[in-house]
C-alpha cells in the first residue's frame, strides 16, 4: 500500500485525544497489547500516552479503550479517559495527558472494553522553577537483526531517569539480506517484513516488530522518550528530494515513499501529531526543565538538507578529490535551513535571556570537524599491513580508498556536519548571537565522541557529546581502535570509541554538565555486563575535562 500526501492527511485524522465517535464499531473480543506502552514528550503537565491495541484475529473495526494515570504503580487513577485505536492508524492509540502537578513521577497504563489492561508505563512531567538536577539517557540507531537491545535493558533498571533522548535510526529499512543480516539470521532476528520497505504496511510492520522486543517496551515503559528521526526511518543517506538507498525506476516516487515512513513513524512513536498549518517534516521543538535547561530538538535530513557531496561507501578515486571538496565548500549548502534556524536561534536566546545555565541541542549527526586518520602512518607498516589482511575482502578496497582519500584532505565523514561546513559556520553565528555555547547532542555515527567544537576563527563555540549505537555496527568493527586513531589526529575530538555498544548518559546540575558513556559487554548473548568507558565533564565556557 501507498499513500500520497492527502491520504496520508486523512488518514492521521485530526489529533491525537481521538474520544469514542458514536456508533464505532467496537472490537467484539478483548484486544492484546502486544506491543506494550509508551510515553513521550513530556510537559510541566502531562505527556503523550501511546499504544496499540491488536484486534482478535476475526476484529476489523476501531477499539475503543480508557487509559489511565496514578501517582503510584498500584494506585487508583487520579486521571482517565476514553480514546480509541483507530484501524485507520494501525490499531494505535495516543492521548495527551494534562492537568498534572509538574517535576512529578506518574505512572499510566490502557484498558479496553473487556477489562483487558496493559502493561503500565512511567513518566516524569517536566520541573517548573527551581530544578537541582536532570538526569537523561541518549540513545541512537538500533538495528534491529543488529544484535539485542541490552542497552535498553540497562536503561530500564537506571535508578534515576528524566527522560530517554532518541536522536534517530529507531528502524532501519533493509531487507533481511541487507545491513546486519548476518547477524540478524544467526540470533533469529530478521527483520519483518523481509525485505526491503517502501509502503505503509511495510513501514507498519517494521516498527511493530522493534515495539514487541521486550527490552524496547521496558524501556519505554521506564521514562518518557523524546524522539527524532534521521534517515533510515525513511531510507539511508535522506535528504529533501530523496536518498541514496531510493530508486526512483524500481521504488517509486519518493514523496509517497516519505509520506507513508511519516505516517507510520507519527502512528508508532509517542510524539505529538504534526502540528497545524506546519509541514510533517517539521518536527523541531523545544522542552524547558525549569529554570535549569532547555531542549532545543532539531530536524536535519528531511526539512532542508541538500544532497550529500559523496555517499557513504561510495568508490572514490583521486579524480573525484577537487570537485567533492569544491561542492563541499560551497555556502549556499544546508542542513537546518534559514527557517529552522531562526527558531533555533530564538529558543537559544530565550533560555539564556531567562537566565537558564544549559541550552541542549538533540541533533542527529556529529558536528565536530573530523579528518580521517592517516591509518598507514599512525599504525606503522607492518601492523597497518596485518589490519588489512585480517579486514573482510570486501572492505579491504574500500578502507584503502578512504585512507587515501583521507590523506587528501577529505574529511572522515560527508554524512555529518563536515559535508556541510557554510551551515556549521552559519549556526556557530547563531549560537554567538543568542549568548549561547550549548551542549550538542548528536547520534548516527554508531560511535561515542567527546569534542570541543570551535568556529572557523579557532573560538570554542559549544561541546558536544556523541552516543553510540545500540546495535548497529561501526568501523570499530572492521579496524578496533580507530577512534582513538581519530583522537589522536583531530584537535576538536578528546574522545572517541568506535568500539563499543551502548548509551550516553547525561547529568545536569547548574553548576556542571556531565557525560557518562555506558556500553554493554556484548548484543550477540545475555547476560552482558554494564561499564562507564569514560566520563567528561564541562561547567560552561571551557574546553571539556576528563574525569578519572
Amino acid at each position: 500500500m501507498t499513500i500520497n500526501r492527502r491520504d496520508a492527511l486523512t488518514l492521521l485524522g485530526s489529533g491525537l485525544a481521538m474520544t469514542l465517535p458514536a456508533g464505532a464499531n467496537a472490537a467484539p473480543s478483548a484486544a492484546r497489547f502486544d506491543h506494550g506502552v509508551a510515553s513521550g514528550d513530556p510537559a510541566a503537565d502531562g505527556a503523550v500516552l501511546w499504544t496499540r491495541a491488536s484486534p482478535a484475529a476475526a476484529a476489523t473495526g476501531d477499539i475503543p479503550l480508557r487509559w489511565h494515570v496514578a501517582q503510584a504503580e498500584a494506585a487508583e487513577p487520579i486521571a482517565s479517559g476514553d480514546i480509541v485505536a483507530r484501524s485507520a492508524r494501525d490499531f494505535t492509540a495516543k492521548v495527551v495527558a494534562t492537568g498534572l502537578s509538574p517535576a512529578t513521577n506518574y505512572w499510566f497504563w490502557f484498558t479496553d472494553a473487556a477489562g483487558t489492561r496493559s502493561p503500565v508505563g512511567r513518566f516524569r512531567t517536566l520541573p517548573v522553577g527551581a530544578a537541582p538536577d536532570l538526569v537523561l539517557a541518549v540513545v541512537s540507531c538500533q538495528l534491529f537483526p543488529g544484535g539485542l537491545f541490552n542497552a535498553y535493558d540497562a536503561i530500564a533498571k537506571s535508578e534515576r531517569l528524566d527522560a530517554v533522548l532518541h536522536l534517530g535510526d529507531y528502524i532501519y529499512e533493509y531487507g533481511a539480506e541487507g545491513y546486519g543480516g548476518e547477524i540478524g539470521a544467526k540470533l533469529n532476528r530478521l527483520p519483518e517484513p523481509r525485505h526491503e520497505i517502501l509502503t505503509l504496511a511495510d513501514y507498519r510492520q517494521r516498527h511493530a516488530q522493534v515495539k514487541r522486543d521486550p527490552d524496547m517496551q521496558a524501556a519505554h515503559a521506564r521514562a518518557a522518550f523524546i524522539c527524532v528521526w534521521d534517515d533510515h526511518e525513511v531510507a539511508n543517506d535522506s535528504w529533501l528530494h530523496g536518498a541514496e538507498n531510493h530508486e526512483p525506476k524500481s521504488e517509486g516516487d519518493w514523496d509517497k515513499r516519505k509520506a507513508a515512513a511519516m505516517q507510520a513513524y507519527f502512528e508508532w512513536m509517542p510524539i505529538r501529531d504534526p502540528r497545524p498549518g506546519q509541514p510533517w517534516e517539521a518536527i523541531n521543538r523545544s522542552f524547558e526543565f525549569g529554570n535549569l535547561a532547555t531542549l532545543a530538538m532539531v530536524e536535519t535530513r528531511l526539512l532542508a538538507r541538500d544532497l550529500q557531496v559523496a555517499p557513504k561507501g561510495a568508490a572514490v578515486t583521486p579524480a573525484d578529490y577537487a570537485p567533492m571538496l569544491a561542492e563541499r565548500a560551497r555556502a549556499d549548502r544546508e542542513l537546518l535551513g534559514a527557517k529552522q534556524q531562526r527558531w533555533l536561534e530564538t529558543t537559544l536566546a530565550g533560555s539564556v535571556k531567562a537566565g537558564k545555565p544549559w541550552q541542549i541541542l538533540g541533533n542527529q549527526v556529529v558536528m565536530a570537524r573530523v579528518a580521517g586518520p592517516d591509518l598507514e602512518r599512525q599504525l606503522g607498516a607492518e601492523r597497518f599491513a596485518a589490519a588489512m589482511a585480517r579486514m573482510p575482502a570486501a572492505y579491504r578496497e574500500r578502507m584503502s580508498s578512504a585512507a587515501a582519500s583521507y590523506r587528501a584532505g577529505l574529511p572522515f565523514n560527508f554524512d555529518s556536519w563536515d559535508g556541510y561546513p557554510a551551515a556549521r559556520e552559519r549556526l556557530y553565528a547563531s549560537f554567538r548571537r543568542a549568548g549561547s555555547q550549548p551542549i550538542v547532542l548528536s547520534g548516527d555515527s554508531h560511535a561515542a565522541w567527546a569534542n570541543d567544537l570551535h568556529d572557523a576563527d579557532g573560538r570554542l563555540v559549544a561541546a558536544e557529546f556523541g552516543t553510540t549505537a545500540i546495535t548497529s555496527p561501526s568501523y570499530g568493527s572492521l579496524l578496533p581502535g580507530i577512534g582513538k586513531l581519530l583522537a589522536d589526529v583531530n584537535d576538536e575530538v578528546r574522545f572517541c570509541d568506535q568500539d563499543n555498544k551502548g548509551y550516553l548518559q547525561l547529568t545536569l546540575t547548574p553548576e556542571a554538565a556531565t557525560a557518562e558513556f555506558v556500553t554493554v559487554s556484548t548484543i550477540l548473548a545475555k547476560p552482558y555486563e554494564k561499564k562507564v568507558a569514560a566520563r567528561f565533564r564541562t561547567a560552561g565556557k571551557a574546553r571539556l575535562q576528563q574525569l578519572a
